[in-house]
């Protein structure tokens, strides 16, 4: 059986996110690195291998912010042996294709960076470009449910210069015209959540992942 959640990740980039109707959905796990909790507009969809009855017991009915409190995300952390992830903004625009609007030089090694690193532990097929002055790092791989994702860095001496926007632009353009591009970011990274939303990014919701231990 086809699993629902690329479909309607899919669906909510392209502006056709979950009715708002309370319900809380239980999917099973997927292939690949973490279980997930995603929130939409009154609506949660919970990717973990958990009987729904039981998710159902730990919610109080009619507490739209309880799937993505402490208690139920500590309790499904330890269901699942392990620690919730940060909880995060889920953005996503369309891809442009054509030329990025800055110069990016390919990274070699992407592993030995420290930001490459982690962009490895939660996706898969990572590539990575640096600009010439080497003062930022895009990534883009495939994440949750093989959706492709971004993630960049700016060295603390270049930031507030617009280059975060410039490398999160310059991954639409990475991405083949109409492909939908993620991304997530910490709701108190202000700088990092104003890039995206200047280069095109719409909110689509929060999640809070789960890395599963080796």
């Amino acid at each position: 059986m086809t699993h629902p959640l690329p479909g309607l990740l899919l669906d909510a980039a392209r502006g056709r996110p979950p009715a708002p109707d309370g319900a809380v959905e239980v999917l099973p796990p997927l292939p690949g690195p973490v279980n997930a909790v995603l929130a939409f507009t009154a609506h949660h969809v919970v990717v973990a291998g958990v009987d729904p009855a039981l998710v159902a017991s730990r919610l109080p009915p009619g507490d739209l912010s309880a799937p993505m409190g402490p208690a139920f995300l500590s309790w499904l952390g330890a269901r699942l042996g392990s620690r919730p992830g940060s909880q995060d903004v889920v953005l996503a625009a369309e891809g442009l294709g054509g030329r990025p609007p800055l110069e990016l030089l390919p990274v070699a090694d992407p592993a030995g960076h420290p930001r490459a690193a982690m962009a490895l532990r939660y996706r898969t097929g990572v590539q990575a470009w640096t600009d010439p002055r080497r003062a930022g790092m895009l990534l883009l791989g495939a994440g949750l449910a093989g959706r492709r994702e971004l993630a960049f860095e700016v060295e603390p001496a270049w930031r507030n210069r617009g280059l975060g926007r410039r490398l999160a632009a310059a991954a639409r353009h990475l991405t083949p015209p109409g492909e939908p591009l993620f991304a997530q970011v910490a709701p108190g990274n202000a700088a990092s959540l104003r890039a995206v939303l200047a280069a095109g990014f719409r909110p689509l919701g929060a999640e809070v992942l789960f890395h599963r231990t080796p």
